[in-house]
């Protein structure tokens, strides 16, 4: 029973048709699941990922119409990593935000490593972040974007809370990350905590900020953070070892594309663990990615149902 760092963020956006403009047309990832949230099947789920739909690479969002702007505060995930291979991607990147009026700040240091905040249409906050262990994946580049400045896939994950030590405490002593390390965000602490042989790709910086309301939920906000699981068997191990660390669970949940299980660590924050499988290419292949409007096999029969209350999306 071992997570191998990210699998997948998932997060809150208003608008799907704004939302896959800027994170296919400006980011340059790929649309590999056009689909419906399962639980409110009027909305649509949109997945980006690298070019193969990668576990550890994947950002979805969940479109909810009308949605109001997430207040700011505590006990919620702050920002999310997006890898990127070299300090020229960052310069780049710089220019491509200013050329397309992307929210952004400069590039900074950070911890010892590069990063690129910015701001999605939403306000989803995120950074690139410098990966130098990371080689480019040329395959990931599009018209625009070239390959070796093209997005790897997930970072770090920030989350930032009132309390520190309840968030650490799961992360090390129930999920087996380690803490490497701390640095200071203005006056805040921020803690470091890795998991395996993952790297950046499955850090979690907690920060610790008393000063802050607790959070409300709303757009740009991250619903919550997945963690790689390998194998379903695996998965319902967790479930029963989560659950004797005396959590409430949802249980094993089959989502189609891989195999889920969702608990809230005591700060609040939603934990999903994901299997890598059986990936998006169960019902389509890699060339048709995003084309159509995908449905597990228990939602099939209602497609015309579902289609009728979706608004089409230009893609």
């Amino acid at each position: 029973m071992k997570l191998h760092g990210h699998h997948h963020v998932s997060s809150l956006t208003a608008n799907a048709e704004r939302n896959l403009a800027f994170y296919r047309n400006i980011l340059g990832m790929k649309l590999v699941k056009k689909t419906v949230n399962q639980d409110n099947t009027s909305n649509y789920h949109l997945f980006y990922a690298d070019a193969k739909g990668s576990p550890g690479t994947e950002v979805t969002f969940f479109e909810i119409p009308l949605l109001a702007q997430r207040r700011e505060g505590t006990n919620r995930i702050y920002e999310i990593g997006l890898l990127v291979s070299s300090r020229a991607s960052l310069q780049f990147w710089l220019e491509r935000f200013k050329a397309y009026q992307v929210e952004h700040e400069d590039i900074r240091d950070r911890n010892g490593v590069l990063v690129l905040p910015f701001q999605d249409p939403d306000g989803h906050r995120m950074s690139l972040i410098v990966d130098e262990s990371a080689a480019p994946v040329l395959e990931n580049g599009t018209d625009d974007v070239p390959g070796e400045h093209a997005i790897i896939g997930l970072g770090p994950a920030t989350l930032q809370v009132r309390y520190a030590e309840p968030t650490a405490q799961v992360l090390t002593d129930v999920l087996g990350y380690t803490k490497s390390g701390h640095y200071k965000n203005g006056e805040y602490a921020v803690h470091v905590f890795q998991v395996g042989e993952s790297g950046l790709a499955g850090e979690i910086h907690v920060e610790e900020n008393k000063d802050l309301p607790k959070a409300r939920e709303g757009r740009g906000s991250v619903h919550h953070i997945a963690f790689r699981v390998k194998t379903e068997e695996e998965l319902h191990q967790w479930v029963e070892h989560i659950e004797k660390e005396g959590f409430t669970t949802s249980g094993f949940v089959d989502r189609y594309y891989f195999k889920s299980l969702y608990f809230r660590e005591p700060n609040g924050i939603l934990y999903e663990l994901a299997t890598d499988g059986p990936g998006f290419d169960i019902d389509e292949s890699v060339e048709e990615f995003g084309k159509a409007l995908s449905l597990p096999p228990f939602l099939e029969p209602k497609r015309k149902d579902i289609e009728a209350k979706l608004k089409p999306l230009r893609t």
